[in-house]
């Protein structure tokens, strides 16, 4: 089981207001280094660079959704290895098992509640390092 502490998150989502309260949530609250993309495309761009412990992916995105760059994330050995998790409204169980099965370690339920979020991160960090 690894020690390390996850510090560096990258989350994608398309709504800006959803993205400024994660963004909160997770750097004020959670004390988290925040990469925050808008897009897929833009992802693919800049998690390289920024190498993230933790990929946080919105689900609906126009062009890129969120499976398709999961997938696209996969592709590069440098992210290949980094657990992703969906933040999505689409909770319906057969809909959690599709996403994991698509290679996602979690999901993060919408609305979420931005005071939890950091644990919940956390939380799905540890599992998926244990």
């Amino acid at each position: 089981m690894s020690t390390q502490c996850l510090s560096r998150i990258l989350y994608v989502e398309d709504d800006a207001d959803i993205r400024e309260i994660a963004q909160l949530a997770l750097e004020v609250v959670g004390g988290f280094e925040v990469l925050l993309c808008a897009s897929g495309e833009q992802a693919l761009l800049q998690a390289i660079d920024f190498a993230p412990q933790l990929i946080l992916l919105d689900v609906m995105m126009p062009g890129m959704d969120g499976p398709s760059t999961l997938t696209a994330l996969r592709q590069h050995a440098e992210l290949a290895h980094i657990p992703i998790a969906f933040m999505t409204a689409k909770i319906q169980p057969q809909e959690i098992a599709h996403y994991k099965a698509m290679g996602a370690v979690d999901v993060i339920a919408k609305p979420f509640d931005p005071m939890r979020l950091p644990q919940q991160v956390t939380d799905i960090w540890s599992s998926s390092k244990a």
